[in-house]
Parts: structure tokens; C-alpha cells; sequence
């Protein structure tokens, strides 16, 4: 049965897309078959898997508009990354905002399309745009569950009870089944005593599921999607590979 995650957070810069990357990668090198959507009109997850992006006749963007099929829109990543396909999108995508504004039921749309295709894959991954947007709250209407990322900085937990808040309306309007996979510290720094009292601060003040595993701040994690490439094939051995194979792990072990 396929599992359809959601990475949010209204914050940029916390991790958001390095993580949609990076566990779509390590849970399809798990041999789990996980399709990629990138709901961000940045189109960061598309060029940071080696997608040109000036070179995409289909998107997400025609997708939701309705104007292409949904097989047209997927790109088949095997050849380069075993398990693994792409919805792709470009900065067009935030112009969906506003031609949506007038759709019936808008927030289902993208449910209605994942629910066509679901069964194909084990994981269906979402990154989302850093806004609480119409694009945003598509992608938890049509999801199972959320991760939050959130960096260890001294503002780790502003904004983030209004997200919750966001996902708890969501839950009791569009989504009942909708759930808090859990909270996932990025760009931690051991050598700053900073990051762990961040890590301390957030579990005392969360009643929220947080993950074990804690990505760390890593040069080899930063320089991946310049090349085109998630981290466990850029530098497979590198901590940063090593965190987000773990944290596939926990997300397969949470299954079970």
C-alpha cells in the first residue's frame, strides 16, 4: 500500500528540498518504488535530480491545469537513479495560485490525480513551497502524513504552531486521515552548543512524534544538487548520506 508524504514547512532555507531529495532517494535505493512530486515553484527538487529544467514541456503546473495527462508529466528516472520517477515543476507553477482561484473543490485536485496512480508506488513524496499556499494545502489534502524539517537555529519553533495549526484545519476540513509523521532536525552542528540546545528546547515544548535521526550540517549535503545528484550517489559515504539513509529506516520502520 503506497504511503503519500508530504515535506512542509512555511520557513525556507530549513532543509525542505535537500530532505524530499535525499529520503525519496534513499527509500528507492530500500528498493522501494517512490515517485518525486516537487509543488515548489523554485522547481529546487527537479534541477537538484538532474532535470533541466528549460528543456520540461510537462510539469506539474499543466498537470494540475489539466492540460496533459498525467503520464506525459512523470519523468522515469531509472536509468540514473534505480526506483525513483519525478513530477517536475518550473517558476510557472506559482501562476497556478491565481487560475485555480475559481476552481471547484481546487484543494482536491491534486488528491484526485495521486489517487489514479497511488498503487504504483510504495512512497509518493511532496515537496512543498515554503507558504502556507493553495499549493501547500493541495498537497496535504493529499496526503497520508507530514514531515517538518526544521533547522537547529535559534527561531526553530516560530512559525511552526501556526503550520500545525494549518495541518490540524486541514485534518478536520479536507483530510481526516491526515497525521504528523514527525519533526526532523536538519543542519546540526555538533561544534555549536546552539544546535543542541535548539534539539532540547523543541522536545520539551513539542508533543510531537521527532526523529532520531538529526541531519547534520554537511559541505557534501550542500554541494549535491549542483551536481545534479542526491547524496547517497554524489558521496555515498559521507555523513550526510549516512543521516538520510537512516532516516529512510525509521520512515520503513514506521510501517511496520
Amino acid at each position: 500500500m503506497s504511503k503519500i508524504i508530504s515535506i512542509a514547512n512555511q520557513k525556507g532555507g530549513v532543509g525542505k528540498t535537500t530532505t524530499a531529495i535525499n529520503l525519496s532517494s534513499c527509500l528507492a535505493e530500500h528498493n522501494k518504488k517512490v515517485l518525486l512530486i516537487d509543488m515548489d515553484p523554485q522547481g529546487n527538487a527537479s534541477s537538484g535530480l538532474g532535470v533541466d529544467k528549460n528543456d520540461l514541456d510537462t510539469t506539474l503546473y499543466e498537470l494540475l491545469l489539466g492540460e496533459v495527462e498525467l503520464k506525459d508529466a512523470i519523468i522515469d528516472l531509472e536509468e540514473r537513479i534505480k526506483n525513483l520517477s519525478l513530477i517536475p515543476s518550473t517558476n510557472e507553477l506559482s501562476g497556478a495560485e491565481i487560475e485555480l482561484l475559481d476552481v471547484d473543490n481546487k484543494e482536491f485536485i491534486l488528491k484526485e490525480i495521486i489517487d489514479t496512480i497511488k498503487r504504483k508506488y510504495d512512497y509518493i513524496i511532496i515537496d512543498c513551497p515554503p507558504s502556507l499556499s493553495t499549493l501547500t494545502i493541495n498537497a496535504l489534502t493529499a496526503s497520508d502524513s507530514v514531515i517538518v524539517p526544521i533547522q537547529c537555529e535559534y527561531y526553530a519553533l516560530e512559525g511552526l504552531s501556526q503550520l500545525i495549526q494549518t495541518i490540524g484545519l486541514v485534518k478536520d476540513r479536507l483530510n481526516n486521515s491526515l497525521e504528523i509523521e514527525g519533526i526532523l532536525f536538519t543542519m546540526y552542528d555538533i561544534r555549536n552548543n546552539l544546535s543542541t540546545q535548539v534539539v532540547e528546547n523543541v522536545k520539551s515544548n513539542l508533543n510531537q512524534h521527532i526523529y532520531k535521526t538529526i541531519i547534520p550540517r554537511n559541505v557534501r549535503l550542500a554541494e549535491a544538487p549542483s551536481y545534479g545528484e542526491p547524496i547517497n550517489m554524489y558521496d555515498p559515504k559521507s555523513a550526510g548520506a549516512e543521516s538520510y539513509r537512516k532516516l529512510a529506516e525509521e520512515v520503513i520502520g514506521e510501517e511496520k
